[in-house]
């Protein structure tokens, strides 16, 4: 009996493969869950998974995010082991303002991103979004972002 009842969990709720390394790719979706939508954070760690791609490969030992938390909120983190073996970590908010985009650093270092930066920025989102929309959600991109919406 004890048997049915765990089968019968694993089939209602599923199971995840456990990431045994940072250097694993986690951009699908998780699978044998036939009755479960996936969560609002499920999503955004499968958009983070694709954003960490957009930058080039993830060195070994390193773990990146990027991903677009709301309208006007994107993250960049950045996790790695130091030459001690110390985990070291960097978040970078980015803010979408009427005036442009305030990059926010840990020890409170605000200043609205400009030039080369800018544009990296803004092709970083647009990659983001048609990646995003193609392999997650399997739907086109529109041609106007929302950061687009919000800016203009």
């Amino acid at each position: 009996m004890p048997n049915l009842l765990q089968k019968t969990l694993t089939m209602l709720i599923g199971t995840e493969p456990l990431a045994k390394d940072l250097q694993v790719p986690k951009t699908q979706k998780p699978r044998k869950r036939p009755f479960k939508k996936l969560t609002e954070r499920e999503l955004i760690q499968l958009e983070s998974d694709i954003g960490a791609q957009l930058f080039g490969e993830i060195p070994k030992g390193h773990r990146r995010e990027f991903f677009n938390l709301d309208l006007s909120t994107w993250i960049w983190y950045d996790e790695w082991l130091d030459e001690k073996s110390h985990r070291q970590s960097m978040t970078i908010r980015y803010e979408v303002h009427e005036n442009g985009i305030l990059k926010v650093q840990q020890g409170a270092r605000y200043n609205f991103i400009d030039g080369q930066e800018l544009e990296n920025f803004m092709a970083a989102i647009h990659l983001y979004y048609e990646r995003v929309a193609r392999e997650l959600y399997r739907a086109e991109p529109q041609q106007q972002s929302r950061l687009q919406v919000h800016t203009v």
